[in-house]
């Protein structure tokens, strides 16, 4: 009898825990490697477009998703002084998406990722390096504390530091500063109701989205030097920076508490690597193309990334030209999205009161010309179909589609 392939994934987050489920469903032994003690994600929201829904209905996790998570309502875009920008409604996302905007805890889709995994596929604590990329007459070699590990397939899935990626591709200059940082936090949800909105103030974002369980996702950017901290804590560096912002933001600040605020500088890969694999390892998530989160698509692009993954390194065929087909799905797709986030950092992030002013005005001027004028852009990105079917979250409805040929449907390029 033949033996079973075995993967081994770097990496335990939301692009490794995806591969790792597509690949053992497609019939890999995995193991997933984790140098954390345990899978606690940060106090943090996560938003899921249409296309990584449809991606998690290839593995049988789109409806458990939906049912976690709070659809995203009637909102939109808002200045600083609180005047809408853009008004958006649920159905009209649907209709220019085909399909919902969804809400949901991090740690709540990692619970629910670590729970499709075979028992024990999971190592936490556990440090881990890529020795040897392995090729089509060996297999990739990875070291642990408790010694080396052969693979036939190995996923880096190991984040924005990949020392994966480091090793496969020295030369590569590797991530830089965005030039803003970035902070988030989840409290329970204000007495008084509230629609969903991104503000666009000067020199930064905030954010306020509901979650399910009655909590509210925050998160607010500022341009700033990097490395920087607040003197005192950053709660208080949140209300010197927000507190004269429209409302909901300074209640929001008000019932956070300092140490549940969440800091972090925002860097990006503006030098697209030119495939996501070599030898026997494939890239995936972050430690592939990491990216602004001015789109929302850094984990909906790797749980893309998993899913295709899985799809072309099926058991059976040739693996070198499973992971050259995966590279040719994705770099071109995640290229592009990496540099249209950039493009949008820059124009959310503006400090100049006139050109704040002019684009206030042109996004206000957009809208009203109609809301498929303005959702066009991201429709492009969210209508991406997985490479088999099923998947749900094609229709605004969330049922399956009728599907005839879906199994031999590739995935949409960009």
């Amino acid at each position: 009898m033949k033996q079973q392939p075995h993967a081994v994934v770097i990496g335990g987050g939301i692009g490794g825990l995806t591969a790792a489920i597509g690949l053992h469903e497609s019939g890999w032994s995995v193991t997933v490697l984790e140098r954390a003690a345990s899978l606690e994600p940060v106090g943090a929201g996560i938003g899921l477009a249409p296309n990584s829904q449809r991606a998690l209905d290839v593995l049988g996790l789109g409806n458990e998703v939906r049912a976690l998570a709070a659809w995203q309502g009637d909102g939109g875009m808002r200045a600083q002084n609180g005047r809408w920008l853009v008004r958006t409604s649920a159905a009209e996302a649907e209709a220019a998406y085909g399909g919902s905007l969804v809400m949901l805890h991090r740690a709540t889709l990692v619970d629910l990722l670590v729970s499709a995994l075979p028992e024990g596929a999971l190592r936490t604590g556990t440090r881990a390096r890529l020795t040897d990329p392995g090729g089509t007459d060996r297999p990739a070699v990875v070291a642990t504390d408790d010694g080396d590990t052969e693979a036939d397939l190995v996923v880096g899935a190991d984040g924005i530091d990949s020392a994966v990626r480091t090793a496969l591709f020295p030369a590569h200059p590797g991530t830089v500063y965005a030039g803003f940082t970035a902070w988030r936090f989840v409290i329970p949800a204000p007495d008084r109701a509230f629609a969903p909105h991104e503000t666009w103030g000067r020199g930064g974002v905030w954010g306020t989205q509901p979650l399910k369980d009655g909590r509210v996702y925050a998160y607010a950017t500022a341009r700033l030097p990097e490395g920087g901290r607040a003197p005192d804590d950053e709660k208080a560096e949140l209300e010197r920076r927000f507190s004269g912002w429209h409302e909901p933001i300074p209640e929001m600040i008000a019932a956070v508490r300092a140490e549940d605020v969440l800091r972090n500088d925002v860097r990006y890969l503006p030098t697209p690597l030119a495939r996501f694999h070599r030898g026997r390892v494939a890239l995936v998530g972050d430690a592939a193309h990491a990216m602004t989160p001015s789109l929302g698509q850094g984990g909906n692009q790797a749980i893309e990334d998993g899913v295709v993954l899985a799809h072309h390194a099926a058991p059976g065929n040739d693996l070198a030209a499973g992971l050259a087909a995966y590279s040719a799905d994705r770099v071109p797709r995640t290229t592009e999205i990496v540099r249209r986030a950039a493009r949008a950092s820059r124009v959310t992030h503006l400090t100049g009161a006139p050109l704040i002013a002019v684009r206030n005005t042109l996004v206000s001027a957009a809208s009203r010309l109609g809301p498929n004028f303005i959702m066009r852009g991201f429709a492009s990105i969210a209508d991406w179909r997985p490479p088999r079917a099923p998947y749900a979250a094609g229709t605004a409805t969330g049922a399956p589609e009728p599907s005839t040929e879906a199994a031999d449907r590739e995935p949409v390029q960009r």
